[in-house]
């Protein structure tokens, strides 16, 4: 068995094919890390997440931000966004089985085994691995109850801006949210800075990279999100996967038994 980690997908289903046939994927023998963002701004949101579905146990999910975006329209009485392709998963007949299944994915997932962890934007230097996982198993609790709706109704938002434990209810989930699939600048203190979705060296005064700032541990963290990076993080702690496959670039798979990195040109 191999296991492969892929980068936000955001809809383009015949380039995920591609790169899965470049190493002979095979659901009955290999595993496929999503490092969230399965759909949307893409022309094929509905076959993607068809996919990934199907995939069953050899699928490891992670939420991204369009995968959430998704499910607060559907629950939480969002609109869409100027450039969504949603539409054909909200008409689909098996709608209702994507979207459960969608919210039993999870917000990060741990690999004791590998020494890894994989989200959607990042892990903040502020948590460790044990207080990222049992923050990311409160939301994922939330989103899978009958407090779902509130929390899709409200989830949107940049405040609070910084972590604290005495946060309650909704501004806790969000922020929590926030940290695991909308980061990309931080404080030294935990503040995020969530309007720039600029490269790295246009940090915003006071802000830099959320990898650029030193851990108390070694965990190597798998994460997508940021296309303007282009993968490139210049450590091997931190695998940055989205290389902007929905905007021309490539989609970026990567074999976690050797680091080999696969692409697919999707210009």
């Amino acid at each position: 068995m191999t296991d492969y980690a892929i980068g936000d997908i955001q809809g383009c289903y015949e380039r995920l094919r591609d790169v899965l046939a470049k190493v002979d994927f095979s659901p009955s023998r290999d595993r496929l890390w999503v490092a969230g963002d399965l759909i949307n701004r893409g022309p094929s949101s509905l076959e993607a997440l068809r996919y990934i579905e199907s995939l069953a146990e050899s699928a490891v999910v992670v939420l991204g931000n369009h995968d959430l975006h998704l499910l607060a329209v559907a629950f939480g009485g969002h609109g869409f966004k100027k450039k969504d392709t949603l539409q054909e998963i909200l008409d689909a007949p098996d709608r209702d089985r994507l979207l459960a299944w969608l919210r039993q994915q999870n917000l990060c997932v741990h690999d004791a085994s590998r020494n890894l962890v994989m989200v959607h934007a990042g892990l903040p230097h502020i948590w460790g691995v044990e207080q990222a996982m049992t923050l990311a198993r409160e939301v994922e609790e939330v989103i899978r109850s009958d407090a779902a709706g509130e929390y899709f109704t409200h989830m949107y938002g940049n405040q609070p801006a910084c972590w604290s434990e005495q946060l309650e209810g909704i501004e806790r989930w969000r922020v929590i949210t926030n940290y695991f699939t909308r980061m990309r600048f931080i404080a030294e203190d935990g503040s995020l800075e969530l309007a720039t979705k600029l490269p790295p060296d246009d940090a915003p005064e006071g802000y830099v990279p959320w990898f650029q700032l030193p851990r108390q541990d070694d965990i190597r963290i798998i994460f997508g999100h940021w296309a303007a990076l282009e993968g490139k993080t210049d450590s091997d702690q931190f695998i940055g996967l989205d290389t902007g496959c929905v905007w021309g670039g490539a989609l970026t798979m990567m074999n976690l038994d050797t680091g080999e990195r696969i692409h697919c040109d999707c210009s």
